[in-house]
C-alpha cells in the first residue's frame, strides 16, 4: 500500500494539479489519442508515457515533463492500461544475433516497464548470483527448465505483460523460424561482424580472463549461422 500512497500523494499535490491544468490550457480539451472532445476538465486524464513509480515520481524530468504526459479520455486511458474490458494485444519479439552484438542493449532501449524478458544470461545470473558472462555448466538443466517454462508462458500468453522479448543467438535458421512461428514472434536481427564481436571482447574488462572462451562462442555462432 505504501507504493500507492506515494503515487496518490503526488496526483493529489498542488504541483501536479497546476501542471495538469496548464497542459489543458495549452492543448485544449481534446483527447490526444482518439481526438474526442472532453467537455469537463475533471475528466481529462494526464497519462504518463513513462510510468510513474516510487523511484521516479519525484523526478520532475519524468513526473512533470510535458513531453512525457498525454491528455486522454477515460476510454483511451483504460485501453492503454488494459483495464475494464480492454485487453492489450500482446506482442512478442525474438531478438537474435552473435554474442556481444548488442541484443540486450537493443531490448533495454525498446522495452517498457512490465515487459517480459526471456534471456538465458540473465536466468543464469538469477539462479547463481554470478555475473551474466559466468555460466556454470552444472546449472544448465535448471536454467533451461526455467527458460522453457517462460517460453511456454509466452506461447500461451500467460500473464499480464504486453510485450515479450526473447533474447538468444538462434544461429540455426530452421530452429529460429520454428520458434518464432510457435511464439507468434517478430524476428529482430542484431547485426555485428565477427571482427566487431572480437573487438568488444577485447574492450570488455569483465572478460579479460575469458577472451579465448568468448572468441570460441563467437566463432561457433558464425559457423552455425544461416540467414
Amino acid at each position: 500500500m505504501a507504493k500507492y500512497n506515494i503515487l496518490q500523494d503526488f496526483y493529489k499535490s498542488k504541483e501536479w494539479r497546476n501542471f495538469r491544468m496548464a497542459l489543458i490550457a495549452e492543448r485544449g480539451n481534446r483527447c490526444q489519442r482518439c481526438g474526442r472532445i472532453i467537455p469537463r476538465s475533471i475528466d481529462i486524464i494526464g497519462h504518463h508515457k513513462i510510468e510513474l513509480t516510487p523511484e521516479n515520481v519525484h523526478d520532475a524530468t519524468i513526473a512533470l515533463n510535458p513531453d512525457n504526459v498525454d491528455l486522454v479520455c477515460f476510454d483511451c486511458h483504460n485501453r492503454e492500461h488494459g483495464r475494464f474490458g480492454y485487453q492489450k494485444v500482446k506482442s512478442v519479439f525474438l531478438v537474435y544475433g552473435p554474442p556481444l552484438a548488442g541484443k540486450k542493449t537493443f531490448v533495454r532501449q525498446q522495452m517498457q516497464r512490465g515487459d517480459l524478458i526471456v534471456d538465458m544470461d540473465r536466468l543464469y545470473s538469477a539462479v547463481s548470483m554470478l555475473p551474466d558472462f559466468d555460466k556454470p555448466d552444472n546449472l544448465f538443466s535448471n536454467v533451461i527448465g526455467v527458460h522453457n517454462l517462460l517460453i511456454d508462458n509466452v506461447k500461451t500468453r500467460m500473464g499480464k505483460w504486453t510485450n515479450a522479448w526473447v533474447i538468444g543467438g538462434y544461429a540455426d535458421k530452421f530452429k529460429r523460424e520454428r520458434l518464432a512461428d510457435e511464439l507468434g514472434a517478430e524476428l529482430v536481427y542484431i547485426e555485428a561482424s565477427r571482427e566487431e564481436c572480437y573487438a568488444r571482447i577485447e574492450a570488455d574488462e569483465r572478460l579479460r580472463f575469458r577472451k579465448a572462451e568468448w572468441r570460441g562462442y563467437v566463432d561457433k555462432w558464425f559457423e552455425q549461422y544461416r540467414e
